[in-house]
């Protein structure tokens, strides 16, 4: 029953996609590609007062990938980016197996903990979150 319930948040965010787009312009931009199955994903966001006030993905892949870059977009907007940095470092772990899913903030991330079992698809629920990850180390590189 859980599962079935992971699936449909899975697949709500599959076909009906959260913040899907493009910011322009962007404080933040990042593109990464998967080889192995073909996924590509560009996120863009844009600080306000210090905070993520918009993030948007763009790309094709399959639909974790997809749900997951969704997600990870409505988790992101609000955050600082040490804010957005540290639990994106927290939900890589957590897909390394590192550390056990929990926590109130993971929300519909904890769809995302079925994908553990199927370790070729793991890379496929974290490019969005590498590809974010890359973003702001740019950002935070660029403004030294």
């Amino acid at each position: 029953m859980l599962e079935e319930l992971y699936q449909e948040i899975i697949l709500d965010h599959y076909r009906r996609p959260r913040n899907r787009g493009k910011v322009d312009p962007a404080d933040f931009k990042a593109q990464e590609y998967n080889p192995l199955c073909g996924d590509e994903l560009e996120i863009t966001a844009k600080l306000t007062d210090g905070k993520i006030s918009e993030i948007r993905f763009d790309g094709h892949g399959c639909s974790i990938s997809q749900a997951s870059a969704s997600i990870m977009t409505q988790k992101l907007l609000g955050k600082t980016p040490g804010e957005a940095e540290a639990f994106i470092h927290s939900f890589l772990r957590m897909m390394r197996g590192q550390i056990p899913f929990g926590g109130k903030e993971l929300g519909e991330l904890k769809a995302l903990e079925g994908v553990l079992k199927f370790p070729v698809r793991v890379k496929c629920a974290t490019l969005a979150w590498h590809t974010a990850q890359e973003a702001l180390g740019k950002k935070a590189s660029t403004a030294s």
